[in-house]
């Protein structure tokens, strides 16, 4: 839009000054003016400046015809010498040079964003030119910018069947049922496509996608092997993108004959890529099915050292699920002292010695996160911690505020497009983007709360401890978005009028 307004002030300007030009030099004509003088066979000629430019126009035209005719001479001559294709040559030369420059303009035509004009010059192109595979491709994508699918289809279809187009013709139909949601049969695209070029990386990475989607897990793997082959895919990613396919199988198998199969992935996938917390957390629990303990807590080991999770200290926990608070707080040092200054470790020291009834030790396990990086898990853990020590209603109420506006902390993000998800998954909810789910701390507050991190008690499993459950605001899995805050605060304001209601020996126990 743009380049044509250009073209077309550029093109009043030269017609404004030509005109300027020869109405100066018509109204100046014979008034001392330069002139000019040209001798011919003896003869003198002057020219005034009308004439000068008039005469200089004639002389270019003429030669314009004069080398066109001799062009046509030497065809005429090299026919009568026995040249027969000398005629044609002559001709498509012009036909294919008219034929480029249409089909140069409608290049950038759509390139500049105007998909019809794009399509007048491929077709103007068409008609000189013997390339079908350059001219329906201008075409195709010139529809396609014009908003013309079926047009854009039916081109592309065209294209299938030249072997030079063909992969061209797939991709371009596999877009199109993309578009128009037809998922299965873009995939079935998608895999024709792969197979004529397998180093293709955005037709690879939809396939990757589009096999994920649909849960073939399987073939998805064979995918991301041949583009490790074909040099399209680096190893260490391949390593963890085949370790999350793996766990993706492991996930899609409930129970039942099948369960032994799952462990195994699970083991897999977490020996590919020991810093996936799903796969560490599901393997570590298919060794403690199978009474491997001591496996289970190297697996918990190596993940933890790469990036504590809640996930992890769940699956600790379960290891052992009939101990004491003060066995599970004794056995939990196996993971504490890898890692003292983590903000989990610190969340986690802090449960355990509430769950334990050591509440100033909780108090100190949290060190200064109330103060630089509260969040409503810390804030729920200091209400408990002063419910423990005796406070009055007031002050446990006013942690249990803050923890209802508090951020959320971290969760499982997609760093593509930011969208919060309860759960781990191989693919965003949202854009499905494969492989973009990160425990982090959401761009903004979000009311969705993961499962498998609650605030309050996180690891105590079935413990009976009243202090851990009173300072549980939110039943987590009750919260959605829909019901925002507002929701929230009613359960805040129900457990605090159960506070007021207790006697003041149950709060200081």
């Amino acid at each position: 839009m743009l380049w044509s307004l250009i073209k077309i002030v550029v093109f009043v300007a030269l017609v404004a000054a030509l005109t300027l030009g020869f109405g100066f030099l018509i109204e100046n004509d014979g008034t001392g003016l330069a002139q000019a003088q040209i001798t011919l066979m003896g003869m003198e000629y002057t020219l005034s400046p009308v004439m000068l430019v008039l005469l200089l126009i004639v002389t270019v035209i003429g030669l314009y015809v004069l080398f066109k005719v001799a062009g046509f001479l030497v065809a005429v001559l090299k026919w009568i010498n026995g040249d027969e294709t000398a005629f044609s040559r002559y001709f498509d030369r012009n036909r294919e040079r008219r034929g480029y420059q249409a089909l140069s303009e409608g290049m950038m035509a759509l390139a500049s964003g105007e998909g019809q004009l794009a399509m007048a010059k491929a077709k103007k192109a068409g008609r000189y030119l013997d390339r079908p595979e350059l001219t329906d491709l201008l075409t195709a994508q010139g529809a396609e910018m014009a908003g013309d699918a079926r047009k854009a289809e039916e081109v592309y279809k065209k294209l299938l069947g030249n072997e030079q187009t063909r992969f061209v013709g797939v991709r371009g139909l596999m877009k199109q049922k993309l578009a128009g949601g037809d998922t299965d049969t873009a995939l079935k695209l998608a895999e024709r496509a792969f197979a004529i070029k397998p180093k293709h990386g955005e037709v690879g990475d939809t396939l990757l996608r589009l096999q994920a989607e649909s849960k073939d897990f399987v073939g998805a793997r064979k995918t991301l092997a041949t583009k490790l082959k074909n040099g399209a895919l680096p190893r260490d990613v391949h390593k963890r993108r085949d370790a999350v396919l793996a766990l993706s199988t492991a996930l899609e198998i409930k129970d039942g004959d099948e369960r032994a199969k799952a462990v195994e992935a699970a083991i897999a996938a977490n020996k590919a890529s020991p810093d996936l917390v799903p796969a560490a957390a599901m393997a570590a629990q298919g060794f403690i099915e199978q009474g491997r303990k001591r496996n289970a807590r190297n697996v918990i080991k190596k993940a933890w050292e790469v990036h504590p999770h809640p996930d992890l200290a769940a699956a600790f926990a379960a290891i052992e699920p009939e101990e004491t608070a003060e066995a599970r707080l004794k056995r939990f040092e196996f993971l504490l002292r890898i890692k003292p200054e983590d903000r989990e470790n610190k969340l986690l020291r802090a449960e355990l010695n509430l769950a334990a009834e050591d509440f100033p030790a909780a108090r100190r396990a949290l060190g200064d996160l109330v103060e630089t990086d509260a969040d409503a898990r810390v804030l729920a853990i200091m209400a408990a911690v002063e419910r423990g020590e005796g406070s009055s209603d007031t002050v446990v109420r006013g942690w249990l505020a803050k923890a209802v506006t508090a951020p959320r902390g971290p969760q499982w993000v997609c760093d593509n497009c930011n969208t919060i998800h309860a759960e781990w998954a191989p693919l965003c909810s949202n854009c499905s983007a494969f492989d973009t789910l990160t425990w982090t701390n959401p761009p903004q507050s979000e009311v969705v709360l993961p499962a498998s991190a609650n605030m309050l008690p996180l690891i105590v499993g079935a413990l009976e401890d009243k202090s851990a459950e009173v300072v549980v605001p939110v039943d987590e899995a009750d919260v959605s978005a829909d019901e925002g805050v507002e929701t929230v605060d009613a359960e805040v304001i129900e457990d605090a009028e159960t506070l007021e209601d207790e006697p003041k020996e149950a709060a200081a126990k």
